[in-house]
């Protein structure tokens, strides 16, 4: 996968291939949680999502999984049957440009250094968590931007 950053936003193209082997009843719960850097340390803030069945989320229009990543994959019909947790399943990329903007938000302006974790977990038949989850973080400064 290419990312290039530049004033327009985050340029995102080519693919990736999963690595993770889990069975293909699994469950995979995604959790994204947003986290703002204060004083030497990263406190959460009220900017959650927890999906519980993301495999069937990724691909609902109304979903914001769907909206602002998942709508660009060029091989939709593997990723549905497979999600990404058949290990050798490659997600491709039809070039697309994420611009993270957000309006309208209410309450205390945003602004500072942030990080987004995204944890991904599977679970069994039993709903018994596997004990091999994947989680990434991106870090970025918010600042307000005047029309």
């Amino acid at each position: 996968m290419l990312i290039d950053v530049d004033p327009d936003g985050i340029h995102v193209s080519g693919n990736v291939t999963s690595r993770w082997s889990m069975s293909r009843t699994d469950r995979i719960s995604a959790r994204m949680s947003v986290l703002h850097y204060n004083r030497g340390s990263w406190e959460p803030t009220v900017f959650n999502s927890l999906t519980p069945d993301f495999c069937t989320a990724m691909f609902d229009p109304n979903q914001f999984w769907f909206k602002y990543w998942f709508k660009n994959f060029a091989n939709r019909e593997e990723m549905q049957e497979k999600c990404f947790s058949t290990a050798g399943t490659v997600l491709v990329y039809n070039p697309f440009t994420v611009v993270p903007r957000l309006n309208n938000v209410m309450g205390a302006p945003l602004k500072g250094r942030y990080k987004v974790v995204v944890l991904f977990e599977a679970f069994d038949e039993r709903n018994q968590r596997r004990p091999s989850p994947v989680c990434f973080e991106v870090t970025g400064e918010i600042e307000k931007v005047k029309n």
